[in-house]
């Protein structure tokens, strides 16, 4: 088969990736890519979707996958251009992606069906948001897409202003309003499913931490780095997840006319009263893929073409025993900013793990140096979690470059249960 892959950071590269690694000889393709990924993908010629979409139909391109979410919602969106096109596509169409990309649009879904999340109201300008935070602490949300940096978990009022003045003063994400919600309580996870139209397959959960520093302190970020296992939670929270949550997702899109095929994240809280939605994301998460796809097994090539086109066939993919810890290594003055162009050096020396490429380029010598917030994303699998953070850590102290930042938790935090149990 002939496969596009569109995104240029360690989620695109681990698709690829797995991918390449697929049973079958499959020709590669990605838009816009990366010095990384075209190692194993050809970069398509292309300066735009609609470009993009023509030269698929030129080429032949039997399936695209869509890995950044941007693609979805801009213009008339990747996933409309491919079906009018005749192009089969991993991903689902502009309509149905506002459940990202709006998160407005998403706490309504969630409300209209019955599924469990946290009050909220919404807000459109500085004193009405202002006025509607009557306790604390808070979540404030920006109601667009902003790169895993819209959102702010305020304890203080200062922290309250200062959020605001980012989102309605400087417009740091750009024009939209404000969702307002309350704090849940409980530790977090990120579940994964399949969807092709009314039916859908979970994937391995995982665990990601945010925050750039230690101890989940400091700034969001796109984050810093992930857990995945099937024994990340008990088979009876797994059930409940599917029932309560996942189950009237599907069957709501269906209600409202909402097309689906693709990838679909639920960011949840496991509160006292029962598992919440936090948010949707209509891809996989970053950098849950990572962790994910190297407990992958089977024939994911087959699996993504036959969903796309309509085929959902679980059967097809594997899932393996064991743990996967995947550490983020980011640029220096990430996330408020970040450093380009600084020498990676060390990279030839790592082994026994996967170096995923999130933000690099060759630089004139051939030498791969910073090019964007993180940097790298370096992911161990074992049998037991504490072997695989044991080995990631290891492994990364190889790698150096000016200004580097990385989390020392990353496996550690949030698992205060035995080993091997749930938790």
């Amino acid at each position: 088969m002939k496969i596009l892959v569109t995104g240029k950071g360690g989620r695109e590269h681990a698709l690829v990736t797995a991918l390449h690694e697929s049973p079958g000889s499959h020709q590669l393709f990605s838009w816009p890519g990366s010095d990384a990924i075209s190692g194993l993908a050809e970069r398509a010629p292309a300066a735009d979707v609609p470009q993009l979409v023509a030269w698929m139909q030129r080429e032949g391109i039997d399936l695209c996958v869509a890995g950044d979410e941007s693609l979805l919602v801009t213009g008339e969106g990747l996933a409309n251009l491919c079906r009018a096109a005749g192009i089969p596509c991993w991903g689902p169409p502009k309509e149905s992606a506002q459940l990202e990309a709006s998160k407005e649009f998403a706490k309504h879904f969630l409300v209209r069906h019955g599924i469990p999340t946290a009050a909220f109201c919404t807000a459109a300008a500085l004193e009405e948001a202002r006025a509607a935070v009557t306790s604390l602490p808070v979540v404030l949300k920006f109601d667009g897409l902003a790169a895993g940096k819209g959102v702010a978990v305020c304890t203080t009022a200062e922290m309250v202003d200062e959020f605001l003045e980012i989102v309605f003063v400087k417009r740091q994400f750009g024009p939209g309003r404000l969702v307002i919600e309350e704090c849940l309580t409980g530790p977090e996870l990120s579940v994964f499913c399949s969807i092709v139209d009314g039916a859908w397959h979970l994937l391995t959960p995982a665990r990601d931490y945010k925050r750039i520093r230690d101890r989940d302190e400091g700034p969001n970020t796109g984050g810093m780095g992930a857990v995945a296992s099937r024994d990340l939670v008990s088979a009876a929270t797994l059930a409940e997840i599917s029932e309560r949550i996942i189950r009237p997702t599907v069957e709501g899109l269906q209600r409202d006319g909402l097309p689906y095929r693709g990838f679909l994240y639920f960011g949840l809280m496991l509160t006292p009263d029962g598992p919440k939605v936090i948010e949707y994301n209509c891809r996989f998460g970053d950098p849950e893929c990572e962790a994910v796809m190297p407990l992958f097994g089977g024939d994911f090539a087959r699996y993504l073409f036959e969903a796309a086109s309509g085929r959902l066939q679980p059967e097809l993919l594997e899932f393996r025993d064991g743990w996967s810890v995947c550490l983020i290594l980011a640029s220096a003055g990430y996330p408020e900013s970040s450093r380009s162009g600084d020498a990676i050096r060390g990279l030839g020396e790592v082994s026994g793990i996967r170096v995923y490429h999130c933000g690099t380029r060759r630089n004139a010598e051939g030498v791969f140096e910073t090019n964007g917030g993180r940097v790298l994303a370096l992911v161990a699998q074992a049998a037991s979690r504490t072997e695989a953070r044991d080995q990631v850590y290891a492994e990364a102290k190889k790698i150096a470059f000016d200004g580097r930042q990385n989390r020392t938790d990353i496996g550690t935090m949030h698992f205060e249960t035995p080993e091997g149990g749930a938790a």
